[in-house]
């Protein structure tokens, strides 16, 4: 169908009324192929990039080089690991999306011939697992880029299975309740599936008018559910790696929406959704580690995304730590970042990287669900200090039970730490009911998922409430003093009847956690906790020296006088859970009579003798 009758059809569709469908965008303004993300003409931008900007080419050599790996290794196959066939998706998506980038870039054959072998590959299985819905959204993204970006140089036989995959594998599950639970969900599953299955609409639109704005003008009604947990300041409750996740599929679906209808809906101004790219730069510490609370690795990595933010805020400084990453001799892209990669140079093309320069804050503070105090004083690697703080509950999507938690960094070196997710497969395999967050469900007995192994405060040997909740009750963001406090008392149930915590760094020497706590009505035992994989070295009852990496840090008790520092390995309990070589717990335990109130005071302070 050519333009002009697409144009006519959805004219007609309008002029009758499609019911279901509440009409967002001018439909007429559509495109012509290639729509999504890179229009034609635009690769000239990219070559253009490249010259003087070694981040740029380096990434770019990436992509060439694994679309020239592709070609001996066999194509695709329907292979399940557990319930996901989200591995296949997702290799499926960087193999389509790379070799189609580099034969726009290159205009080799080879590698459009490529791609249409993937796609008539994964178009040609019998289903694409919908089941597990997040394997369908990424295929079905996956096969839309390619048959876009190489629409007028695919075989008519390959257009037409691609699109006959599209309707039948990606949108007819989709209408599926058994399936499209995800519509209702306010996880990164909304963002996930629903810019998957718009993609394969954006590439449909023409010969497929009706069944194409139909799910795109679904998603506009479902994914703003999924964008409210940004509120009010843009961190995001999933944590660290489930941004990367959700929140770059979500910029990708804005991105493809301003690409093929020029528009994106409203959906930029959702609150807290544009700031969220702040949020995930000081996530990042001056080690080159993660503030990985919930399920989050502690390995940094980079954001495609984050290209997308910066072009759209035109703020460079946004860019800071993909600099620093794309410049360092050891980086290494992970599976989940080399799908993506073509989104760096899309997006990156429009600036010099050599201009980018640090943020100028030394901390950013976020409320909402999950409220978290980041500080960062200084932006080279190795350089200041790094102190997470998180607030917030384990009735989060992805949570641990960690409100309360702090990482802390100095001299270069990661010295209170998160023992971070164990992966699912390695726990669901043995039938672990993992995704049980009710306050007895087993997700808790999990060893690094509960309160026992983080680095907050325990009371009585219990577990957190998992419906208690921490907020930030104040910030302080002067040099002299930097950090937050929060009131954790909801976390004990009747064992406390107040409890608040502040972490701040003193004058940028040390970092300070103070603990004021009231035992109820009966007398309560407080456990003071700190996770790190130094080497402890008891010098008195107050004063542990903790090493690593030819640094020392001396961990000081203040209060109470009573208390004495101990160590305990972390060494677990179960057999399904995920050894932790080279990590210890550092505690200390505080009596309480019934009413009485006690001040923990403990100081961390870097050795620079």
């Amino acid at each position: 169908m050519n333009k002009t009758l697409f144009l006519l059809a959805t004219c007609l569709l309008l002029c009758l009324g499609m019911h279901s469908v509440a009409q967002t965008f001018d439909y007429s303004r559509v495109e012509s192929h290639p729509r999504l993300l890179m229009k034609q003409g635009e690769e000239q931008d990219i070559r253009k990039s490249l010259e003087g900007n070694p981040e740029m080419q380096r990434v770019y050599n990436q992509i060439v080089g694994e679309a020239d790996r592709l070609m001996i290794k066999p194509t695709l196959t329907y292979k399940k690991e557990g319930r996901r066939l989200l591995a296949v998706s997702r290799e499926a998506l960087k193999r389509i999306f790379d070799l189609s980038f580099v034969y726009r870039m290159t205009g080799e054959d080879k590698y459009r011939l490529r791609a249409e072998q993937e796609i008539v590959s994964v178009c040609s299985f019998d289903d694409w697992n919908p089941s597990h819905f997040l394997d369908v959204g990424e295929m079905t993204m996956a096969v839309a880029i390619g048959y876009d970006w190489l629409y007028d140089r695919l075989s008519p036989e390959t257009k037409k299975l691609a699109r006959e995959a599209i309707l039948q594998k990606g949108f007819a599950p989709s209408n599926d309740e058994q399936y499209n639970w995800f519509l209702k969900a306010e996880n990164n599953w909304n963002q996930v599936c629903n810019t998957g299955l718009v993609y394969g609409a954006l590439a449909l639109l023409e010969s497929d008018t009706k069944e194409a704005t139909g799910i795109i003008e679904r998603a506009m009604s479902s994914v703003p559910l999924s964008m409210k947990v940004y509120a009010p300041d843009g961190n995001y409750p999933e944590g660290y790696n489930y941004w990367g996740y959700g929140t770059s599929f979500n910029a990708m679906l804005i991105a493809a929406l301003e690409s093929a209808l020029g528009s994106d809906g409203g959906l930029c101004a959702t609150e807290g959704f544009m700031p969220s790219a702040r949020f995930m730069q000081y996530m990042a510490g001056t080690t080159g580690l993660a503030f990985n609370f919930s399920d989050a690795r502690e390995t940094t990595q980079s954001f495609p995304a984050m290209f997308w933010y910066a072009s759209k805020l035109n703020d460079p400084s946004l860019l800071w730590n993909e600099k620093i990453f794309l410049t360092r001799g050891d980086t290494h892209f992970t599976a989940e970042e080399e799908r993506f990669l073509p989104i760096i140079l899309i997006y990156g093309s429009h600036f010099d990287m050599k201009e980018v320069t640090p943020p100028a804050s030394k901390i950013w503070v976020g409320h909402g669900k999950v409220p978290v105090a980041l500080i960062r004083t200084g932006w080279n690697e190795g350089e200041g200090f790094y102190v997470g703080i998180k607030g917030g509950t384990a009735s989060a999507s992805h949570a641990h039970m960690d409100a309360g938690s702090f990482v802390f960094e100095a001299l270069g070196v990661r010295w209170a730490q998160d023992l971070g997710m164990q992966e699912y497969y390695s726990l669901e395999k043995e039938n672990v009911r993992l995704w049980n967050s009710n306050q007895d469900g087993q997700r808790w007995d999990v060893f690094r998922y509960n309160n026992f192994v983080h680095n907050t405060l325990t009371v009585n040997g219990e577990k957190h409430q998992v419906k208690g909740t921490v907020p930030i009750l104040a910030t302080y963001t002067k040099d002299a003093k930097l950090g937050a406090s929060l009131d954790m008392t909801s976390l004990f149930g009747d064992d406390l009847k107040k409890a608040t915590r502040e972490v701040a760094l003193i004058k940028e020497q040390y970092l300070q956690v103070t603990d004021r706590v009231q035992a109820a009505g009966k007398p309560a035992s407080v456990r003071w906790t700190m996770v790190t994989s130094a080497t402890p070295k008891q010098i008195d009852a107050h004063t542990m020296e903790l090493t690593k990496e030819g640094k020392k840090l001396h961990l000081v008790l203040d209060s109470p006088s009573s208390a004495s520092f101990s160590v305990i390995d972390n060494v677990p309990s179960h057999s399904y859970d995920a050894p932790n070589p080279g990590s210890v717990r550092i505690i200390f335990d505080a009596d309480l009579k019934a009413g009485q109130k006690e001040t923990l005071k403990v100081r961390f302070v870097p050795v620079t003798r």
